[in-house]
């Protein structure tokens, strides 16, 4: 008990956000307790392909308990990570900095000079992830790169900065990153499982930095216990209410008391449960009506380019390997499961260009009749991973959805401002049939993409954006929610511009920054941890 209360700060969520804020505010003296409503999971609870659903999917109501979840809307289909680490468990380790214009539009514009002042912590955040050079092409970075000099652009290939220790293959070592205070790393074997959960000890996810060291300092975590309300207490502090357990049937209700919280469950968790309490009035009903509001993605496609050829094993390497800048607001990647992994097979269909979606469902069932072998050669390759490459486009348009509370409890969708999302871009059709050309494939994407024309995001941004006042966003500068002292959100849901690149390190360098931002308490702080010069 401190002050009255059971601890000085809960932190709802276990990402990019939260695991970073933990670790600074131990470090700061503060009591600070963890609540993540997924599941702790070891490398041995990992799945070895994507076809293990219960392992690697998150679908309580049905006993999987894994890290992969996908949650789909009217205008957008999101994936996301749950589980201890948040998304660090299956996202593709990739760290870029954002272009300029990143830090000069949205409603966070003026607010302060955030290319000057989080430089040196996206700095900070890059040595405490262990970002390094991917030190290899593989099969699609060479097909990438020779794509970018076909189009004249020889130096807008690059490779990837990536958050895995390379080492030697399969070799494990004494923590090299915090002077033996972090878990032993075991050198990359290159096996295209990153995004599965890394079951051999060389991702550097969360929970082998931020949250590794914050629990040693003392930060208590507890895992399988989701945050269903957070009500004002009358002098001050916050109550908060969580349900605990495995299984939805089957959970434990818990209450306990803050002086603060800080909310980090990304845009679908904390923007649902601020728009429930919004609604309750005994909850946060001051709340700013901007909540929901210019929910952003980095206007992605995702197309997955198949070939029936055998002869090239595309399941190599890491998740991400290299980069093609293709201009100042758009980007091509290319992406790898682990050999086995085929499980998206049953939602394939050919991949068509138009924003007609008559005129998609006539070009794909053309596409079928024209060349109906090579359909079905390419659907029903052996392996699906080893056979294609997931080419993921994206791109700095700044059209907006809302986020609004539905009356049966969950989100859903509406256009806001600017272009909807669409999966047709035809700059990045143009691109998947250019990788097909050379490697002999067909493009594919989700059948939501193809016959609904509803992209799939990985980097949902937005809904608790920075503003002036309540009136143009939800939080302050300081990721200080308006009219409720000692709350916080410090998680994607206050991105308030679009990145156009993946945002994992722009998430926690603003983490970084608004723990930086709370007092030492008095005779408590510590130095903070930060990465051994190699």
């Amino acid at each position: 008990m401190t002050d009255g209360f059971d601890y000085d700060v809960i932190i709802v969520g276990s990402g990019f956000g939260g695991s970073p804020t933990a670790l600074r505010l131990v470090e700061k003296g503060y009591s600070v307790l963890m609540l993540e409503k997924g599941s702790e999971l070891g490398p041995d609870q990992f799945p070895k392909s994507n076809w293990n659903l219960r392992r690697w999917m998150w679908a309580p109501w049905l006993g999987a308990r894994g890290l992969f979840k996908m949650t789909f809307f009217r205008h957008v289909t999101v994936l996301s990570g749950v589980g201890v680490g948040g998304g660090s468990l299956v996202y593709a380790c990739t760290h870029p900095v954002p272009n300029d214009s990143f830090f000069h539009t949205g409603s966070w514009a003026g607010l302060a000079e955030w290319k000057e002042e989080l430089a040196p912590y996206y700095e900070r955040v890059k040595g405490m992830l262990g970002v390094n050079a991917t030190p290899m092409l593989t099969p699609p970075d060479r097909i990438l790169k020779a794509i970018a000099e076909d189009r004249g652009q020889p130096d807008a290939f690059h490779s990837t900065d990536v958050a895995v220790y390379f080492g030697d293959a399969g070799k494990q070592v004494d923590d090299p990153y915090f002077g033996g205070e972090g878990p032993p790393r075991t050198g990359c074997i290159r096996c295209g499982g990153c995004m599965l959960g890394c079951r051999h000890g060389a991702k550097n996810t969360l929970d082998k930095n931020y949250l590794w060291l914050a629990r040693k300092l003392g930060l208590t975590l507890h895992a399988d216990t989701e945050v269903t309300a957070i009500r004002p207490l009358p002098d001050g502090g916050y109550r908060v209410e969580a349900k605990h357990g495995r299984h939805p049937l089957f959970r434990k209700r818990r209450v306990i008391t803050a002086k603060q919280v800080v909310l980090a469950g990304g845009v679908l968790g904390t923007v649902e449960l601020l728009a429930k309490m919004k609604r309750d009035p005994l909850g946060l009903p001051q709340l700013s009506e901007r909540l929901g509001s210019a929910i952003r993605t980095n206007s992605e496609s995702l197309i997955g380019v198949v070939t029936p050829r055998r002869d090239v094993d595309y399941s190599k390497g890491v998740a991400i390997g290299s980069i093609y800048e293709i201009d100042e607001h758009s980007h091509l990647e290319p992406v790898r499961y682990p050999a086995g992994s085929g499980a998206f097979r049953a939602m394939l269909a050919p991949h068509v260009a138009g924003e007609n979606g008559l005129v998609r469902l006539l070009r794909m069932a053309g596409t079928v009749v024209r060349h109906p072998l090579r359909f079905l050669r390419t659907l029903f390759v052996r392996d699906l991973a080893k056979q294609s490459a997931i080419l993921l486009y994206m791109r700095t348009a700044d059209g907006t959805l809302e986020f609004v509370r539905r009356w049966w409890g969950g989100l859903g969708s509406r256009r806001e401002a600017g272009p909807a999302p669409t999966a047709s871009i035809p700059q990045a059709t143009e691109l998947a049939h250019a990788f097909g050309d050379k490697m002999g494939g067909t493009p594919f994407s989700l059948v939501t993409e193809t016959a609904l024309n509803i992209p799939t995001t990985a980097h949902i941004l937005g809904g608790c954006c920075m503003g002036r006042d309540r009136s143009t966003g939800v939080i302050d500068a300081e990721h200080r929610v308006f009219g409720y002292e000692g709350l916080y959100v410090i998680d994607g849901s206050a991105i308030s511009s679009n990145p156009g690149v993946n945002p994992s390190l722009t998430i926690a360098a603003l983490a970084e920054r608004a723990a930086s931002r709370f007092p030492d308490k008095p005779g408590r702080a510590r130095a903070p941890f930060l990465p051994v010069e190699s």
